[in-house]
């Protein structure tokens, strides 16, 4: 693996300024953020997917160096900033990788703008909700409201992660969660992150994607569970299923390797 220079933009969209970071050459692949909203989610797959393509990383609007405070109006105004980001950076079309809200984000511009997608990647998304996941995120609304800022990040990091990956890593829990706590994003913005969560709901229009379509996701993922991820591979057209046999939500960061290993052989495929 060959080590690549990453370039750092910030790039205007008309409302906002999101920081952009570039990697590697080749065809552009976008590797679109979940609820966190933050590029460096994406750092375990940076550097082994620009051995092949260009690869694009963003912080939300509102999320980590873009322009902070600014509110979203469910996913699929996160998905028309995306249009505005490729259009800003002359990207006529990409591979779409998203992850769950990200995800999101990807489905929608699949059915507005399939000109704009050479291919799509949902990793651990979902077409729609149901009990479990509105009753989980109605919670952590709540906890977001009553608890504070600390206590809603350490449940959902909780969430995201296996026990056996996370608990290493605590050593020092203040340090950690601290570290969570300077990337949030402010009570408005992450309730309307969440609200966007809550309302996205394409489960009646994903069958007329007709981009080629990669689904992947963990058996052991409490946020969106695998049989979301195999609901996307039944509805889409075509679409490619693989289900990993852990690593939890936050997989592309848990079990890195066989992640990527999966999602570059679709990509190159």
């Amino acid at each position: 693996m060959v080590t690549a220079s990453t370039e750092t933009r910030r790039v205007d969209i008309g409302d906002a300024e999101i920081h952009v970071e570039i990697t590697g050459s080749g065809p552009p692949v976008l590797l679109v953020a979940g609820l966190g909203g933050r590029g460096a989610f994406w750092s375990e797959q940076v550097a082994a997917f620009a051995d092949h393509f260009t690869v694009i990383t963003f912080d939300h609007r509102g999320c980590g160096a873009s322009t902070p405070d600014k509110v979203v109006y469910g996913a699929e105004h996160m998905a028309n900033d995306v249009l505005a980001l490729m259009d800003a950076m002359d990207l006529e079309k990409v591979r779409l990788v998203g992850h769950s809200t990200g995800g999101a984000i990807g489905q929608h511009i699949a059915l507005s703008h399939p000109e704009r997608l050479e291919q799509l990647v949902l990793s651990c998304s979902w077409a729609g909700p149901d009990t479990y996941l509105t009753e989980l995120f109605r919670t952590r609304r709540e906890i977001l409201i009553s608890c504070g800022p600390l206590a809603y990040l350490t449940t959902g990091t909780y969430l995201a992660m296996p026990s056996r990956y996370l608990q290493p890593q605590m050593k020092s829990a203040r340090a950690f969660m601290e570290e969570r706590l300077a990337a949030f994003p402010g009570l408005e913005v992450e309730l309307s992150r969440i609200n966007a969560v809550y309302t996205h709901d394409l489960r009646s229009r994903v069958h007329d994607i007709a981009v080629p379509t990669f689904c992947i996701g963990a058996m052991d993922d409490q946020i969106t569970p695998p049989g979301f991820t195999s609901e996307l591979a039944r509805l889409i057209p075509h679409a490619k299923e693989h289900l990993l046999d852990h690593g939890g939500h936050f997989c592309p960061r848990v079990v890195t390797e066989v992640y990527n290993e999966a999602v570059l052989s679709f990509l190159q495929g």
